[in-house]
């Protein structure tokens, strides 16, 4: 990470099969599943494989409109999924993420539950501070990831 650059690290346990959770999180195609920021998204490059990009518009209220992603990686058997953001209308410069799952020993949790870490690494906008830039990302992400966990926990009770 660079002097003008800021990133993080959040993990979220969630009480569902890992199966069920990267079913949900590797839709490249479809993040609006749970990400409660995404009003819509559409692939503009590539059917949700490595190196497609999507267009996602951001819900109002928010500062920014649209936002350019590219699917650096997925890893269906290491449950490992990169991405960065490569345009939009928003203050996120260089931002690259990963998402991690992992599996908890069912004889430890008494049923399948699911660690979520994802990390990421953003540009220090001008006229902010790495804490604003952070916080700012922190707040997103965790929304993001306590999303996930009441989809994922609420679909694993059906």
């Amino acid at each position: 990470m660079s002097s003008n650059q800021c990133g993080s690290s959040l993990v979220q346990t969630i009480d569902a099969p890992l199966s069920l959770v990267w079913s949900i999180i590797r839709r490249f195609d479809h993040p609006q599943a749970y990400k409660q920021f995404v009003k819509s998204c559409s692939l503009s490059f590539g059917d949700g494989d490595i190196g497609s990009v999507r267009e996602v518009m951001v819900v109002s209220g928010l500062p920014a409109a649209t936002s350019t992603e590219r699917l650096d990686q997925l890893d269906d058997e290491l449950h490992v999924m990169m991405v960065s953001i490569i345009g939009g209308d928003h203050r996120l410069v260089n931002y690259r993420s990963t998402v991690t799952l992992h599996e908890i020993d069912e004889e430890v949790s008494g049923g399948g539950k699911t660690v979520v870490v994802e990390s990421y690494v953003v540009d220090v906008p001008d006229g902010s501070s790495k804490e604003d830039t952070c916080s700012f990302a922190d707040m997103i992400i965790g929304c993001n990831l306590r999303s996930l966990a009441r989809v994922t926990e609420k679909m694993a009770k059906l």
